[in-house]
């Protein structure tokens, strides 16, 4: 059964070395039912703890944890009915691999043919059906990953916390875990909320994207929304490549645009909605590297190439603009398709960009 989340004005804060920082810094939140909510930012940005919360295994310093409408703030973690998956996979190695999804129902007393019949429901939601004998260095890690959130499934919990689960996983084992969990998820309907530091996963798994960053949350939306239109800075160069020129906005056009100036040069682009600086003021174009194109006039900044990398699929170019800052460097992906032209290093050419495909926000 899918519940519903509510963090109101969660705080946690810690002392050390006789200062007091806050980790978590109040957060406002609401989950919907069977939704899939990742909270991504860089270590340290308190999203472990604010997950860590939710399961109980912290106490807030203050605010409200509410679980369809109740209060749990004060509930003790194992009185929760909620499911945490770790990172560490935490399998019993002297355990065979059905034992090891059972344990939690055997310390609820379960045994017997209802208990097997719960075990192999939850072996087969996880494709493991036929491991249940083996024990779990017997098994690889994407195995033993999901032995681990089997043994989280067999419970029924009302919600599931997922931290990191896949960081300890090679790059193919992680592209297929993403779709294995992402299947669960939606065959069982079951709230899920899932901490990661990995864009890609993110956008990829998520309905939506809570981004964190110094215990406060920058932005919160669907992934599209999120890469389009970043509300931040910060936001805009986690989420995704992109280029972030200072400039100036100079006006809005009577079709929404913002005319941005850079090196002299006016550039058209999208307000972003989220966070738009007023006109007059410094401000940021977010442009991403797929995004550009080169030697078309229309919206176009000459800009030097200085670096290229062949990457099979694409050629990404490093580039500078002329008559600005030439330690800030700019990325522009070009498809490499047959008779694509590769421009060499030191040549200047014109770059530009739909303006549908570039926003303007505050800096």
């Amino acid at each position: 059964m899918s519940v519903s989340l509510t963090l109101k004005n969660i705080s946690r804060r810690y002392v050390k070395d006789n200062e007091e920082f806050m980790a978590v810094d109040n957060v406002n939140l609401e989950v919907n039912p069977g939704e899939f909510l990742t909270f991504l930012g860089p270590s340290g940005c308190g999203k472990t703890t604010t997950l860590r919360m939710i399961a109980g295994f912290e106490t807030p310093t203050s605010g409200q944890i509410l679980m369809d409408g109740v209060d749990i703030t004060h509930v003790p973690a194992n009185e929760r009915g909620l499911g945490f998956v770790f990172q560490n996979y935490a399998l019993f190695p002297h355990m065979k691999i059905f034992d090891n999804v059972a344990y939690g129902l055997k310390i609820r007393g379960e045994s017997g043919e209802s208990m097997a019949k719960k075990v192999r429901e939850a072996l087969a939601m996880v494709g493991l059906t036929k491991e249940e004998n083996r024990y779990p260095n017997q098994l690889s890690g994407g195995q033993q990953q999901r032995v681990a959130l089997a043994r989280v499934l067999v419970l029924r919990p009302k919600l599931l916390l997922m931290d990191e689960p896949l960081s300890n996983l090679d790059a193919k084992l992680r592209l297929h875990m993403r779709t294995e969990i992402r299947r669960i998820q939606r065959d069982l309907g079951i709230t899920c909320l899932y901490v990661t530091h990995d864009q890609k996963e993110a956008l990829t798994m998520s309905d939506r994207i809570m981004v964190m960053n110094r215990g406060h949350i920058d932005q919160l939306g669907t992934p599209m929304n999120l890469y389009e239109d970043p509300a931040t800075p910060f936001v805009a160069d986690f989420i995704g490549q992109a280029n972030l020129i200072h400039g100036k906005l100079t006006a809005i056009d009577d079709n929404g645009f913002g005319h941005f100036t850079v090196a002299g040069k006016e550039l058209l682009a999208r307000m972003g909605q989220q966070n738009p600086p007023a006109v007059g003021s410094e401000a940021l174009l977010v442009i991403r590297p797929e995004n550009l194109r080169m030697n078309e006039t229309e919206n176009a900044i000459p800009m030097r190439i200085i670096n290229r990398l062949f990457e099979g699929d694409r050629i990404d170019y490093h580039v500078v603009i002329d008559g600005i800052n030439q330690e800030k460097h700019f990325s522009m992906s070009v498809p490499f398709l047959p008779g694509t032209e590769i421009v060499e290093t030191d040549t200047t050419v014109s770059v530009s960009f739909n303006p549908q495909a570039g926003v303007i926000i505050k800096s």
